[in-house]
C-alpha cells in the first residue's frame, strides 16, 4: 500500500477530555453524537448499518477492523446509521473474495467521518468509568473552543426520540406472500436480519412506519405483531406504547426485541432508565430462568427496564437475566401471549444461542390460533 499522509484528528468528549488520532480516507470535518463502544471482534458492517446506533459515535474495541471488507448481503439497513467511527487500526486491504468493497471505500461511499490510530483501550476505559456521553470527532483540531460550543448544543440521549429518523416512510412487505403466518411489524428501526429470521419461519411480514395506528396494522389481518429495536429513548414513543397497550388488550400474540422489549414494559407501567454505558457486543451472558440454560448473546442497548418495577407487577414475569449485572433481559405477560427480550436473537453479528425465540413466537401464534378457533 502506498503511504498516505493523513490529517490529524481528535475526539472531544462533553467533559472536555481529548483523545488524538488520524482521519481515515478522504473525509474531513466534524461528527457529533453519543460516544459508545462495541466489543465484538467481527460484524462491523452490521454494527455500522444497525438503525439502533443512529446518533452515536462508535468505538470498536477490537484492535483492527476492515480485514474482510464489506458486502451488500451484510447490510442491516439501507445505509450507515452511526454518526462516526473511532478505531485503533483500520485495514485498507481486505482478503475476503466475496467482499464488494474495502471498509475504507464503504465509509467514503457513505460519507462517514472515521478516525483511527486512537488509543481505544484508554478511551473505552474512560467511558466505562465516566459513562457514555456526547462527543465530537473532528479534523478541525485548531478549533477546540468552537467545537466545545457546538457540542454543548447536542441534545442528550435521555428523552431523545429517534425512531422518526430511521423508520420506513411507507409500509412494505418482506417474505413470501403465500407464507403460513402474517406478521405486522412496527418499525422503530428494524434490522433486516430480524425480517430474514421471520421469513425463514414461513412468515409474510408487513413493516409499518413508527407512527402507524393499530387500525392500519389490523387491516393486514396479521396472525401476530412484532415490535422492533430502535435508537434513542423509548419513553417518547407514544404511538408505539399506545399501539402495544391496544394489542395487549385484544389478547393478540406480540413479540418485542430490544427497543420493542422496552416499549412492552412501558405499556405495562414498568419504567425504563438510561444505563451508565450500556451493553454492546456479541458475548453477553444471559440466563433463561424458565429453562435454567445459559445463552451467549448479541446486545446493543443504552436503556433498560426497571427490574424492581417488573418484579412488582403482577402481570409481568421476568424470564431472562443478564449475568454480568443482573438486569432484566426478558419478560413475558402472565395471562397474555406477549413476550420480549432486551438482546438480539437474530444475532447479526453474534452467536445463535437465542434464535429459539423466533420459534417461540411461532409457537405462541399457533397456540393462540388453537385457543381462539
Amino acid at each position: 500500500m502506498k503511504y498516505q499522509k493523513r490529517k490529524k484528528a481528535i475526539i472531544l468528549l462533553a467533559d472536555g477530555t481529548i483523545f488524538h488520532g488520524k482521519a481515515v480516507g478522504g473525509q474531513e470535518g466534524s461528527a457529533f453524537g453519543e460516544v459508545c463502544f462495541n466489543t465484538g471482534m467481527t460484524g462491523y458492517q452490521e454494527i455500522f448499518t444497525d438503525p439502533s446506533y443512529f446518533g452515536q459515535l462508535m468505538v470498536t474495541t477490537n484492535a483492527h477492523i476492515g480485514n474482510y471488507g464489506t458486502t451488500e448481503s451484510e447490510m442491516e439497513s439501507d445505509s450507515i446509521k452511526i454518526s462516526g467511527l473511532i478505531c485503533r487500526n483500520l485495514s485498507y486491504n481486505h482478503s475476503r473474495p466475496a467482499a464488494d468493497d474495502s471498509l475504507e471505500g464503504f465509509l467514503n461511499k457513505n460519507n462517514l467521518l472515521a478516525i483511527s490510530d486512537v488509543d481505544t483501550r484508554a478511551l473505552v476505559s474512560y467511558i466505562r468509568d465516566n459513562g457514555a456521553m456526547n462527543a465530537v470527532i473532528s479534523t478541525e483540531v485548531d478549533t477546540i473552543d468552537d467545537l466545545k460550543k457546538q457540542l454543548a448544543d447536542i441534545p442528550n440521549m435521555k428523552g431523545l426520540e429517534l425512531a422518526s429518523k430511521v423508520s420506513v416512510k411507507e409500509p412494505y412487505f418482506f417474505g413470501k406472500e403465500n407464507a403460513t403466518y402474517k406478521i405486522a411489524a412496527l418499525d422503530n428501526g428494524i434490522k433486516t436480519n430480524i425480517l430474514r429470521n421471520l421469513a425463514a419461519r414461513d412468515c409474510y411480514v408487513q413493516v409499518f412506519p413508527y407512527d402507524t395506528p393499530l387500525s392500519e396494522m389490523e387491516a393486514f389481518n396479521p396472525d401476530g405483531y412484532f415490535l422492533s429495536n430502535g435508537p434513542g429513548d423509548p419513553e417518547p414513543l407514544d404511538n408505539a406504547i399506545q399501539v402495544t397497550k391496544q394489542i395487549i388488550e385484544k389478547g393478540e400474540p406480540l413479540f418485542g426485541i430490544c427497543g420493542g422489549h422496552q416499549v412492552i414494559a412501558l405499556a405495562n407501567g414498568v419504567s425504563t432508565y438510561k444505563m451508565h454505558h450500556g451493553h454492546r457486543g456479541i458475548n453477553h451472558p444471559i440466563i433463561n430462568l424458565e429453562t435454567g440454560k445459559g445463552e451467549i448473546t448479541s446486545q446493543n442497548h443504552g436503556f433498560a427496564i426497571s427490574r424492581e418495577d417488573a418484579e412488582a407487577n403482577p402481570d409481568i414475569e421476568i424470564t431472562h437475566l443478564h449475568l454480568n449485572d443482573q438486569t432484566a433481559a426478558g419478560i413475558k405477560m402472565v395471562n397474555k401471549p406477549v413476550f420480549s427480550v432486551q438482546y438480539h436473537p437474530e444475532a447479526s453479528p453474534g452467536p445463535h444461542d437465542a434464535s429459539y425465540l423466533f420459534d417461540q413466537f411461532i409457537t405462541t401464534i399457533q397456540n393462540h390460533k388453537a385457543t381462539t378457533a
